[in-house]
């Protein structure tokens, strides 16, 4: 090994380390999923900006509070399912619709040549979750909350998500090469930016999931762009069943 391949895996070492310690960080300072707050506590953190302060105050007008995600790149996918699974909870024909839909995943994902061995622990793990939605044995808001902070439980859960986007994505490969950038296919895209943890989520992935579940999501968007925060439903002209505010590069759940 010369001195410029010795030179280049200290810097690669070095990057490594400052991104595990960022890591740490966040885990430290940031819940999974934390306990709902008033949406003003946002006029806090943009205090000294006065773009973002008056566009908070006018989504205030319409949302009252917010409930924080941890932003480690799966904050789109955690925030949607406790959001989603919270709002079932009180809705028993939702649940219903979203057991048999789960239960059909894992045959559908399969068929479209999904490694059974890793499939099936987290298909079950997440088909677990959603049968304690709702029947006698219902758990309660606390219960689902201490859920999705375990960690090992709760990334079970957004990986099944991911899964299930992705399956979307290619089962609908025409419509979605379309947004894909570069000469990646939609299948390398899924491999690279859906499936694996920690990656970033946009308007495809909302779509996608959107779309497979046959649930409505908001995406309120908290930006320097229009004078009032606009919002975008996915799939288009769906009745919006969890709504996320998106910061650039982070979303969380927004209450009316």
């Amino acid at each position: 090994m010369n001195s410029t391949e010795l030179h280049t895996e200290s810097q690669d070492e070095v990057i490594l380390l400052q991104q595990r310690q960022i890591e740490k960080e966040i885990a430290a300072n940031h819940a999974l999923i934390a306990n709902v707050e008033p949406l003003t506590s946002l006029l806090g953190e943009y205090k000294d900006d006065a773009v973002f302060k008056a566009k908070i105050e006018k989504l205030c007008e319409s949302y009252k509070s917010l409930r924080r995600v941890r932003p480690d790149g799966n904050c789109f996918f955690r925030g949607f399912g406790f959001g989603y699974f919270e709002r079932l909870l009180n809705e028993p024909d939702e649940w219903k619709k979203l057991q048999g839909l789960v239960k059909e995943s894992k045959a559908q994902l399969l068929a479209q040549g999904f490694p059974k061995f890793t499939l099936e622990d987290f298909h079950d793990s997440f088909m677990d979750a959603v049968n304690r939605l709702g029947g006698e044995e219902k758990m309660k808001l606390e219960e689902l909350l201490d859920l999705f902070n375990d960690a090992a439980a709760s990334d079970y859960l957004v990986v099944y998500l991911r899964l299930i986007t992705s399956g979307q994505l290619q089962k609908d490969e025409e419509f979605y090469s379309n947004f894909i950038e570069g000469d990646k296919t939609v299948k390398e895209f899924c491999q690279q930016e859906v499936e694996p943890m920690y990656r970033e989520s946009d308007h495809m992935h909302a779509i996608a999931l959107g779309t497979a579940l046959n649930v409505g999501i908001r995406v309120v968007y908290l930006d320097r762009g229009e004078s009032s925060p606009p919002a975008h439903d996915f799939p288009e002209n769906c009745t919006p069943q969890v709504t996320l505010l998106y910061r650039p590069g982070h979303y969380d759940v927004l209450y009316k």
